[in-house]
């Protein structure tokens, strides 16, 4: 029984820090260098347009750019959600390890709490028999 109940809980882990690391992941994916190529595709795009050059020209200049930055986007998205997810795992495995120091903790001072109890329910008949 604890086995499934331990094995829950990776899963539930797991599933936390999978989450945790989309959502940080796709937050951080789009950072500054991506916004100036970006930026720096409009501008060759604009001047390439305004120089008199036929969109047969600047259409493809304009959609190999814009598939560059998706893709460096997504490659940067794929690394940082990996190292996210290293660390949300990290951080999970640590919280599991205090709260289960803690339960060991409380169970030994609740066992403590009990013999203390019952040495003096024992130490109380001994002494009404005498």
């Amino acid at each position: 029984m604890e086995e499934t109940e331990v094995s829950e809980q990776v899963e539930e882990i797991n599933q936390t820090a999978a989450t945790r690391a989309k959502v940080r992941a796709r937050v951080a994916r789009w950072d500054l260098n991506i916004a100036i190529f970006l930026f720096a595709v409009l501008i060759i795009v604009i001047i390439l347009l305004f120089q008199g050059i036929g969109i047969e020209v600047v259409a493809p200049i304009a959609v190999f750019g814009l598939v560059m930055v998706w893709l460096v986007g997504w490659r940067r998205g794929r690394e940082l959600y990996e190292s996210f997810y290293d660390e949300e795992l990290a951080k999970l495995e640590q919280e599991l390890e205090k709260k289960e120091k803690k339960k060991e903790k409380e169970g030994k001072i609740e066992k403590a709490v009990e013999e203390t109890i019952d040495e003096k329910i024992q130490k109380a008949l001994r002494e009404r028999w005498k």
